[in-house]
């Protein structure tokens, strides 16, 4: 029995060296590890405050009035050009056809006063014509009445004769002065018929914004209304969900941004689609933040009184986006995203100098 006791006894000091060794190899493994995976936290950030968006537009009629096609459904798929509803026309076709009379009648007064124009410039050449007659003949008179050639009388005559052709001429110049400015011609643009075409044009306009169509491929959303209802102008009757692009707005907190930067990419997974990995491009990083703390009342600062000990990282966001869209896998506007960030940060652009001199 002694014999095994001492066995143990010499024994015990072997093990405890290999535990040991054993223990601080753990603890070496253990911080090796930890540091590796700070790293990998920081070099690749990574979020699960992250969602699924798409720009959507607001469509609404611009011109107004009742609802006469609705040749959709909500949540419908709709392409570039599709019809999406169309305004009761007619009241816009008759003010088309009205506008269009307009200008036919416009032609026609323009033609006239055309015509009022040479008239009145025939009768300026006449009255001038007379006038200048009646000069030269006083002219050769006033000498033939100092010599009593010829009688006073008709001397005074002929000056009554030359003041009547004067003012006939003056008449006839303002008379063509004034059917020129009721014509309206500005060099080679006439007023009249421009004002004229240009109601035609917005009659046309008007009969063309009754039908509403798609400007891009979407999906129809929040339809809540029917044929018969009244569309005001300028007033939402469905909206649409841009299809062309899709991306992500992931928040990041404000301690990994100096690892984020425009053009790294991203991995991108959906809760909707587990096993599916989307790829992605960082757009770019939020620069604003709305904070009731801080905020500017009346041009004073407004600073709460009392300040907490712990203060949280605020999240900035980070806008990706999706290049790889699955139709099998469609994006949907709100899902739930996780994303990492891949790729090493860029160079801090050179400083910006200032251009004057």
């Amino acid at each position: 029995m002694a014999e095994v006791g001492d066995a143990q006894s010499s024994g015990n000091p072997a093990r405890r060296i290999i535990a040991r060794i054993l223990f601080a190899a753990v603890i070496v493994c253990d911080l090796v590890l930890g540091a590796y995976v700070v790293h990998l936290y920081y070099l690749h950030p990574r979020t699960d405050d992250a969602y699924v968006r798409a720009n959507t537009v607001d469509v609404a009629p611009q011109v107004s009035g009742t609802i006469v096609e609705l040749p959709l459904r909500d949540n419908q798929h709709v392409k570039a050009g599709d019809l999406l509803f169309v305004v009761d026309p007619r009241p816009y076709q008759a003010e088309l056809e009205l506008a269009e009379a307009q200008l036919a009648l416009t032609n026609l007064q323009i033609e006239a006063l055309g015509r009022a124009i040479g008239a009145a410039r025939a009768r300026q050449k006449v009255a001038e014509a007379d006038a200048g007659y009646q000069r030269q003949y006083l002219a050769r008179l006033v000498p033939l009445e100092k010599e009593e050639y010829v009688t006073a009388n008709k001397v005074a005559d002929v000056r009554s004769r030359l003041a009547a052709a004067v003012a006939e001429t003056e008449q006839a110049r303002e008379e063509l002065g004034q059917a020129e400015k009721q014509l309206g011609q500005l060099g080679d643009i006439n007023a009249r018929r421009a004002e004229a075409e240009a109601r035609v044009y917005k009659a046309k306009l008007n009969v063309g914004y009754c039908q509403v169509r798609a400007r891009f491929d979407g999906y129809v959303t929040n339809l809540n209304t029917t044929v018969g209802q009244y569309a005001n102008q300028g007033r939402e009757v469905l909206s649409l969900v841009d299809n062309r692009t899709w991306y992500v707005i992931a928040n990041f907190r404000e301690t990994f941004l100096a690892h984020i930067a425009p053009g790294m990419s991203a991995r991108v997974y959906l809760l909707g689609y587990p096993n599916r990995r989307f790829r992605g491009v960082v757009e770019g990083v939020g620069w604003a933040l709305y904070q009731s703390n801080g905020g500017t009342v009346a041009g004073l600062a407004n600073v709460a009184p009392t300040l907490n000990w712990v203060r949280l990282a605020q999240r900035f966001p980070v806008r990706i986006t999706l290049e790889d869209g699955d139709p099998r896998f469609p994006f949907r506007m709100g899902a739930t995203a996780v994303v990492t960030i891949d790729g090493e940060p860029q160079k801090s652009p050179p400083p910006i100098r200032s251009q004057a001199r």
